[in-house]
């Protein structure tokens, strides 16, 4: 995420704009994840579907490019002063990340992200500046491939889960583990030492600095800056303009329901007990969990009301 491809001689904007229209993807990304947590969007929006694969592109996107510029900044020697700097600064933006995440989401914590994730593998990835690309492109096959075949109870521990090949993972906000997200990484790598000279020879595209350049150059600025922006306005809006909560009481109501029973009869009965839980002035409190004990006498009487309805039949 930081910028890591001061190269000897000049920038390439391609790097860099690349780079940046990855951070905008992201902010894009983090800003639905936003509507989705606060409730301005269908529930599970951001981790499912056309969304979760949209994030994957992006981590994917990110730890290539990482790996590209490993190579670009350090391929011919290690500049080690530079790569230290570096990497001081990166683990102390991952803990930071991870320290906030656990105020701030303490249900999933970020315990290894896309900023750890990156850490590691710029670490990793100075024992492949002299690996031909072919390995390295095979074991980045192999990498992406290894953790849907095998796993471990013994990695399910948060300490041991950022390997990537637990069987069940502690929940987290942000979980990039290094099998299989070590593969991108390794793959730019490769593509970096088969590229890069060619690369360096052509015209600069674009040809001017632009605002994603400007982006991709404070990449780790950006990544640290525009979550924190986009969480603040969104939690402002709801306290100014809360969201309805209809939805996602009745995406819940729905998935619990239709655990065992049919979908139609799941449909008609949660919109059943929405509306008895507004009409009687109970929904607010519901959602709140700030029922009493005489609110739960209605709430049962409410879900058998409307369970012996005959439109939930």
């Amino acid at each position: 995420m930081i910028d890591e491809s001061r190269p000897h001689k000049r920038r390439i904007h391609t790097i860099d704009a690349a780079r940046g229209a990855a951070l905008v993807a992201m902010a894009i990304y983090h800003f639905t994840w936003d509507l989705d947590y606060f409730g301005y969007v269908r529930p599970g929006l951001s981790t499912t579907g056309g969304w979760a694969i949209f994030a994957h592109l992006i981590a994917g996107s990110f730890l290539f490019i990482s790996g590209y510029s490993l190579y670009m900044a350090h391929g011919r020697e290690l500049r080690l002063r530079s790569f230290a700097k570096r990497t001081a600064i990166l683990v102390a933006a991952s803990l930071a990340i991870t320290v906030v995440s656990l105020f701030a989401t303490p249900e999933a914590p970020i315990y290894f992200g896309i900023l750890h994730a990156i850490t590691v593998a710029s670490i990793l990835g100075l024992a492949f500046m002299r690996v031909p690309a072919v390995v390295s492109l095979v074991l980045a096959i192999v990498v992406a491939i290894l953790p849907f075949l095998v796993s471990f109870p013994a990695l399910d521990p948060v300490w041991l889960a950022w390997i990537g090949m637990a069987n069940h993972p502690p929940v987290s906000n942000d979980y990039v583990p290094l099998f299989p997200w070590f593969s991108p990484f390794l793959a730019g790598i490769a593509i970096s030492r088969l590229t890069l000279d060619w690369l360096r020879r052509q015209p600069q595209r674009p040809g001017r600095e632009n605002i994603l350049t400007f982006f991709g150059r404070h990449s780790l600025v950006f990544y640290l800056v525009h979550q924190p922006v986009l969480f603040g306005l969104v939690f402002a809006a709801a306290t100014i303009m809360p969201p309805d909560p209809s939805p996602a009481y009745l995406s819940s109501c729905q998935t619990s329901c239709e655990a065992t029973d049919p979908a139609g009869f799941c449909r008609a009965y949660c919109a059943c007990t929405l509306t008895e839980l507004k009409n009687q002035e109970l929904f607010t409190p519901l959602m709140q969990n700030e029922t009493t004990h005489e609110d739960a006498v209605a709430l049962n009487r409410i879900g058998m009301m409307c369970s012996s309805q005959p439109s939930s039949q």
